[in-house]
């Protein structure tokens, strides 16, 4: 991403929730919990997560807006809130946290989508932020697919190998990444479905760990192979400026099979990594309970559960050509959705 990513992040707090709601079930997925003052921010009763919707973070000329995905559009939830006075959630976090008013939520939305213009964004003229901008931990796994291990040529793990980026590294939908101003040259492709944690997890068990998902987003491991592997730091590798790119989905947890979702990666329209998350070694949900066995999960965490086979380590030494500035990358996941973004 380029310099202005820092300059979003800080500017605002408020966001846009793209949230994508089927027609006639706007009202079901806004308004789960009954009770406007127990859903009411400050409440020590928190909003259940929602259902069947789709969030995203708006980049707009006042900061990050939340966004929820329509069939109409996306509706810009902080401009309407602003517009019509309504006290409603303005970030991704708001919605993962259950501190805001569903009420509120869905009558911005309601009277967004019935005014129309500025209040809904096309998704082709929308400019995207970082779906959660201020996690307090991204975790990563390695080695999660067993081809993926084995075109490396390293051993299958037997248990999750853990390793972290930083807030630094969020990047967004049609970001760029500055591999020109980087030392190394080995830059490497990592389409990844990434979970978003809901609620605080400690010492979760496997059966019981979905239920702290959030949603699920596409993410991109991107990765620099020499800095990763030439002394055992692979966070020298993986946590560059902008080399965690998100989004532009937050699709709610009730709406995916993190178990079974094809992943595709494609380098400048051609296709380098096609796979299923049912290949992973360890599931979604193993994953999730062993890092909190470990640590708290908190909720708006980052969680990139591993990529599949194709990567360009994993090719002939004759026949690796490593990526470049000018490239675009697209990074797609079923029922989730399409991450873009250019190398310069």
């Amino acid at each position: 991403m380029n310099d202005d990513r820092r300059t979003f992040l800080k500017s605002t707090a408020a966001g846009v929730i793209a949230g994508g709601i089927l027609a006639g079930k706007a009202g079901e997925a806004l308004a789960q919990d009954k009770t406007p003052a127990a859903a009411a921010k400050g409440s020590n009763q928190m909003t259940p997560a929602p259902k069947n919707m789709t969030f995203t973070m708006l980049d707009g000329p006042d900061g990050l807006s939340l966004g929820v995905r329509t069939d109409k559009g996306i509706v810009d939830v902080g401009a309407a809130a602003a517009a019509f006075k309504i006290d409603a959630p303005t970030t991704t976090d708001d919605i993962i946290s259950g501190d805001y008013d569903a009420a509120a939520l869905k009558t911005a939305v309601d009277k967004a989508t019935a005014a129309g213009g500025k209040y809904l964004v096309a998704e082709n003229a929308a400019k995207f932020g970082p779906v959660v901008t201020a996690p307090s931990k991204i975790i990563c796994v390695g080695l999660n697919y067993r081809s993926h291990a084995n075109e490396a040529a390293m051993k299958i793990p037997f248990e999750p190998i853990l390793f972290n980026k930083y807030n630094s590294a969020l990047n967004a939908h049609n970001g760029t990444i500055a591999v020109s101003k980087e030392a190394g040259h080995q830059f490497d492709y990592e389409t990844e479905l990434v979970a978003i944690i809901g609620k605080e997890a400690r010492n979760v068990s496997e059966a019981d760990a979905l239920k702290y998902v959030f949603g699920y987003t596409v993410g991109h491991d991107f990765s620099e192979r020499d800095q990763q592997l030439r002394d055992g730091q692979w966070m020298l590798g993986k946590t560059g400026d902008g080399w965690g790119p998100i989004g532009p989905w937050l699709v709610t947890a009730d709406q995916i099979d993190p178990d079974n979702l094809n992943l595709k990666t494609l380098v400048n329209g051609e296709q380098r990594q096609n796979a299923n998350t049912k290949d992973m070694i360890f599931s979604t949900a193993k994953i999730v309970a062993f890092a909190s066995k470990y640590m708290t999960l908190e909720p708006g965490d980052v969680i990139f559960t591993g990529t599949p086979e194709g990567v360009i380590l994993g090719y002939p030494k004759d026949k690796q050509v490593w990526l470049k500035a000018g490239d675009k990358i697209v990074s797609s996941i079923d029922k989730i959705g399409e991450l873009h973004f250019t190398l310069t």
